[in-house]
């Protein structure tokens, strides 16, 4: 009855199309078993379609690059003037919003995997890319449609019916997806679908910078599965190891420190460098450590026995990096000209809130006076004149300014948010404190 209702309206030049992948219901199910109708060959994101244009909308379905997106049923649907019609059900079943994501070529969309099926020409084996997964927020859009003038709605005995237009309702999201590339993803901190999906989100905007980002093991947990854990839900695949369990690497037998790294690698975490908190604490330990393990760099304070300690890398082939701590600008430039001057390497990890806490402006100061050259790695923290820790962009470390200029010149090194950021909040609290740099830039 519902299937004739609506072929009656419909007229003879109009055509019925219903998804068919999947148990959706016995009027779809219907709908595929008649014997007017047209299905399209997909074995993920079929159709089936009854009417003049059947065949046209459903033509070689298997062959686009998407499952849903451009020259799919769905688009085809679009193109033709076709509308979207919801009988008893919401958001969440609209499939052309799945049209949407893959039109915009979401980040935290992913590829099937290989099919093998039978087509008008043999058996094929195939994949298709931004491929939709777990759980939307399509049922967020319904008010925005309706605000917007997409969606009318009315009641057909007990079920709520929703029409739109297929293109409006393209051309309406996806301007909301081109703002906000998470529009349909839920903000519930408990959705673990939907934090991986914004962390894949965050993943690919870091991917297009020049610099890579990595966070402080002591910023993301104590131990490594925790800490690999944070690190996903964050969208940042590497981490820098300070801490372990509460304890620096110098507290720590080495044969933990490894299997600590072993099981950051096999949870996908790589890891960016070892850090030492004090001056000849272990040092030559830890590059062996390094070496052994195929880490490429060692983060040690700044002193004068600097030279020592980067011979010391370079026997092991590991880069060695000097972080400043309590240190002025000048003592910081002196040493690292010396090294430069014997031909050594001279690797500067940037910290602006240790250079805040030593009385300079970071910016204005440290990194104009002939440190930016030395710079391969800005620990992304804050702190005040006085030594105490900020959230980013709200202390005295001119943060912003320094990782704008840095962008500007293309660095190439890394942006570790760092352990300070404890006081502030989490490792999810410094990541969108940095994205929020980085918008504002």
């Amino acid at each position: 009855t519902v299937i004739d209702a609506f072929l009656a309206v419909l007229g003879s030049e109009g055509t019925l199309v219903v998804p068919t992948f999947g148990a959706l219901g016995i009027i779809t199910e219907k709908v595929k078993r008649r014997a007017d109708a047209v299905c399209s060959i997909h074995p993920k994101a079929s159709v089936a379609a009854v009417g003049g244009a059947a065949e046209a909308i459903c033509r070689n379905h298997w062959q686009a690059d998407t499952a849903h997106g451009a020259d799919t049923p769905y688009t085809r649907i679009a193109e033709m003037g076709g509308y979207v019609c919801l009988l008893g059900v919401d958001q969440d079943r609209n499939t052309t919003l799945h049209t949407v994501e893959a039109l915009l070529r979401l980040p935290y969309l992913k590829t099937t995997a290989e099919v093998t099926f039978e087509t008008p020409e043999g058996t094929v084996t195939r994949s298709w890319d931004y491929f939709p997964g777990p759980h939307r927020d399509f049922i967020g859009l319904d008010h925005i449609l309706r605000r917007e003038g997409k969606l009318r709605s009315s009641q057909v005995g007990s079920a709520v019916v929703r029409l739109m237009k297929s293109a409006d309702l393209i051309e309406c999201a996806s301007e909301l997806g081109r703002q906000d590339p998470a529009f349909v993803l839920c903000d519930n901190p408990a959705c673990r679908d939907c934090v991986l999906q914004r962390a894949a989100i965050r993943r690919d905007r870091y991917a297009a910078e020049s610099f890579s980002v990595a966070a402080a093991s002591s910023l993301a947990g104590r131990y490594a599965e925790e800490i690999a854990d944070a690190c996903a839900a964050v969208g940042i695949d590497h981490v820098e190891i300070d801490l372990l369990r509460g304890l620096p690497l110098t507290r720590l037998p080495l044969g933990r420190l490894e299997k600590a790294m072993a099981t950051l690698r096999q949870e996908g975490i790589e890891i960016s460098g070892l850090r030492l908190p004090a001056i000849g604490a272990k040092a030559e330990a830890m590059l062996d450590l390094a070496a052994a393990n195929e880490v490429s760099r060692l983060v040690l304070p700044l002193s004068t026995r600097a030279s020592q300690d980067v011979e010391l890398g370079m026997q092991r082939g590991v880069c060695v990096s000097f972080v400043n701590q309590g240190l002025a600008h000048a003592v910081v430039s002196e040493i690292l000209l010396s090294l430069k001057s014997r031909g050594l390497p001279a690797n500067l990890t940037f910290n602006p809130a240790a250079f805040a806490a030593a009385g300079e402006n970071p910016f204005l100061t440290s990194y104009r006076n002939r440190l930016r050259r030395f710079i391969d790695q800005v620990d992304v923290v804050d702190g005040l004149f006085d030594g105490s820790p900020r959230p980013l962009g709200r202390g005295n470390g001119e943060v912003k300014e320094v990782i704008s200029i840095l962008r500007c010149c293309s660095f190439s090194g890394w942006m570790v948010l760092g352990s300070t950021n404890r006081s502030c909040g989490s490792l999810a609290d410094a990541a969108c404190a940095f994205d929020h740099l980085l918008d504002t830039m």
